[in-house]
């Protein structure tokens, strides 16, 4: 993994982070709607990021 990837897989963990952070700021109630939606998002960005690193070529990387 380049510099530039680890890079961006590192700021994408932080969102994942920031985000979940400013989720105990909202009420229980929206625990399955807004606050699940909000949390998962990130996670799923640094999830395709790590698995589209391991493609075997660019075009195989675009795809995803």
């Amino acid at each position: 993994m380049s510099y530039k990837e680890q890079f961006i897989l590192n700021r994408a963990v932080q969102l994942a982070i920031h985000c979940y952070k400013f989720t105990n700021l909202f009420s229980r109630s929206e625990l399955y709607g807004l606050i699940c939606q909000i949390m998962c998002s990130p996670v799923s960005v640094a999830s395709n990021l790590a698995f589209g690193c391991r493609r075997r070529s660019r075009q195989e990387y675009i795809h995803l």
